[in-house]
């Protein structure tokens, strides 16, 4: 195993635990030093990575957004199967469980790394979603337009409804929610 393999393994080690810990406690109650118990690290380990909790959850947010968006709409040419792609992804992200915890118990650190900074996975998410939209401009489904521009514009709808979701499910049954952010976003990018 080369080094930088095992160095990912122990970063996954750690963020793993760390997501565990999260959904089992809550991010306010997560610890350091039981991040690194249960990744069967040193705490020294987890310093050298990470200077605190706060940045491990970052880091988390990060890995898991990524990862969660990593498979938007890779075949879709046209602006339907991009928006279902869109809604679906955003049900992933919206029903997973370390995003969830955070939305419950401690939405200011989920405000911080989501809506206050373009951080590495919005960035990740524009990127994705620019490269579809360019995809359904060239198909002659998706209106013009600068691509990152409505990316943007993508994310911050599809973000909205994820993160209002609890709200609003008295309202919009989980059908309903899902036909009218699709409906939301084809009335957005269609020619």
């Amino acid at each position: 195993m080369s080094s930088s393999n095992a160095e990912r393994s122990v970063d996954d080690a750690i963020l793993d635990a760390a997501a565990e810990l999260i959904v089992h406690l809550g991010p306010r109650r997560t610890q350091l030093a039981e991040i690194a118990r249960r990744a069967g690290v040193s705490r020294p380990t987890v310093y050298r990575r990470w200077p605190d909790v706060r940045a491990i959850v970052g880091a988390l947010l990060t890995r898991e957004i990524l990862a969660t968006v990593a498979g938007l709409a890779p075949a879709a040419e046209d602006r339907e199967s991009f928006v279902a792609a869109v809604v679906e992804t955003a049900v992933r992200l919206r029903d997973h469980a370390v995003l969830g915890s955070l939305l419950r118990s401690d939405p200011d650190t989920l405000v911080e790394y989501v809506v206050e900074r373009l951080g590495a996975s919005q960035q990740g998410m524009i990127d994705a979603l620019r490269t579809a939209i360019e995809r359904g401009q060239a198909h002659g489904s998706i209106r013009p337009g600068r691509p990152t521009e409505l990316a943007a514009m993508v994310l911050l709808i599809a973000q909205s409804t994820v993160q209002s979701h609890r709200m609003v499910a008295p309202l919009l049954p989980e059908p309903a929610w899902r036909h009218e952010l699709s409906a939301a976003l084809n009335g957005y990018l269609k020619p």
